[in-house]
């Protein structure tokens, strides 16, 4: 990728962190080696929540193959690879003694990242709770609190000395909503009313987590939270669609910005949430544990959602819209104003938070082509418009140290099964997982090397410049 007539690039500032991201449930598969212990998603998949049934969980199989995936990482040049570990993995009842095997899996995977100055983002919880916890209440249950804290505080212990960046939770909506509110998600709950519980709840095991991070993880390493964050906007100007909109925003993103940012929850869906479902059973001291000092805050961005205000709804009493323009095979409008939206709107509402952007990318119907190569010149398109907007904030002065892909191969989709392909690497999932670069993994390769993306002037530019 050279500067040339028909591109210019766009140059990120030095020390800009790229990588890509995974998560463990989503590839690791080795449901039942090394005394792993079942997790709410292998539990769900049993029961028919998800698109290819148990079978569908062994994904990538990472847990076999994870020396392969390094060297893929190596390849691509990245400077960090944002990863989950597995709760069952690591506690199989979620709690007790921690399980050796576990601790030294990953102990090998941080162990190779750092050979190849590879730096790890570790992920506490990407929605894999033990289902011995859930048996007993899951996020609904305080004491899952707790027991998240005493589970990062093994893992500080074990891996912080290797480990610069740390997250808590990923996306603590997702968990709260998608799984407890209509049940797409494990543990497939539909009770509306458990949605400010849950997200208390998780909320607090992040303050307890924070809390015994400062006392137990090295100088140097940093902690902070990923949010799922997307634009809720009105379909019109009418006010109850904009009121609609507004509730919207509160529950999916000033519901966790404020909590963690400001110190309290937003008094306008407190209120409503109150009235027609449910609040959140805060006790004293919870406001500022939740707001413990964060050192980033993680953005996950994929589109925007427009809203139509519906009473009948009763969560949040709106409708979302179809997409307005293209969409990914996900369904999801392709958008990337939204990424500079989202951006400044943490910066401009909540002050110069240093900010990651941990999950952006798209998935499309990737099929390998008749010379055996993965052309995906969606992919490669959908990254660069994001990154152009991206590279607006930055100019905009918001304060993004890194951008993390999603993501490094193709996996499981939760409860779309295997079918939904947001990786930079194909995975034949009907021959053996093996793993095949696509167009995409080379474009970003050169991303990185030049720290700089390229933009096609007049006469374009090609998914392998």
């Amino acid at each position: 990728m050279a500067e040339s007539d028909t591109c210019r690039l766009l140059g990120f500032p030095d020390g800009f962190l790229w990588g890509v991201a995974t998560a463990a449930p989503q590839i690791e598969g080795g449901l039942d080696l090394d005394g792993r212990g079942e997790s709410i998603w292998d539990r769900f998949a049993r029961r028919g929540g998800v698109a290819g049934g148990l079978g569908a969980l062994e994904a990538c199989d990472h847990y076999r193959r994870w020396e392969e995936d390094v060297a893929h990482l190596a390849d691509l040049g990245v400077g960090a690879y944002r990863f989950s570990v597995a709760w069952p993995r690591v506690f199989p009842t979620g709690g007790g003694r921690p399980d050796r095997r576990g601790l030294d899996f990953y102990r090998r995977l941080v162990d190779a990242l750092v050979k190849r100055a590879v730096r790890p983002a570790v992920t506490l919880y990407h929605w894999d709770l033990p289902q011995a916890l859930q048996d007993r209440g899951g996020w609904a249950n305080r004491d899952t609190a707790y027991r998240f804290c005493d589970y990062a505080a093994t893992l500080f212990r074990h891996l912080g000395a290797d480990v610069p960046l740390w997250m808590t939770h990923n996306e603590p909506f997702v968990v709260a909503y998608l799984g407890h509110v209509t049940g797409e998600h494990a543990p497939g709950l539909r009770r509306p009313w458990l949605f400010a519980r849950v997200a208390h709840h998780l909320l607090v095991s992040h303050g307890l987590a924070v809390r015994a991070f400062r006392q137990l993880a090295p100088a140097g390493s940093r902690i902070g939270i990923t949010l799922f964050l997307w634009p809720q906007q009105p379909a019109s100007d009418r006010p109850a669609d904009v009121a609609a909109a507004r509730r919207a925003d509160a529950a999916v993103n000033r519901w966790f910005l404020d909590a963690l940012l400001k110190g309290d929850y937003p008094a306008d869906v407190r209120r409503y949430l109150a009235r027609r479902l449910a609040g959140p059973p805060v006790r004293p001291g919870d406001a500022e544990l939740i707001a413990e000092p964060i050192d980033f805050l993680g953005v996950q961005y994929y589109s925007r959602v427009v809203h139509r205000a519906d009473p009948w709804n009763l969560f949040q009493g709106s409708r979302q819209l179809p997409p307005a323009g293209p969409t990914t095979a996900m369904g999801w409008e392709i958008y990337p104003e939204g990424l500079y939206e989202v951006l400044t709107r943490i910066h401009r509402d909540y002050g110069p938070v240093p900010l990651y952007v941990t999950e952006c990318g798209a998935a499309f119907d990737d099929r390998p082509a008749a010379d055996g190569r993965v052309h995906d010149p969606q992919r490669v398109a959908y990254l660069r418009d994001h990154l152009v907007q991206l590279h607006r904030a930055l100019t905009a002065g918001v304060d993004v140290r890194g951008l993390f892909v999603w993501s490094l191969m193709d996996n499981l989709e939760w409860h779309h099964g295997l079918d939904r392909r947001f990786g930079l690497l194909y995975v034949d999932f009907d021959h053996g997982r093996r793993r095949i670069p696509k167009a995409s993994f080379a474009w970003f390769r050169e991303v990185v090397r030049q720290n700089a993306v390229a933009m096609p002037g007049p006469a374009g530019g090609g998914e392998d410049e």
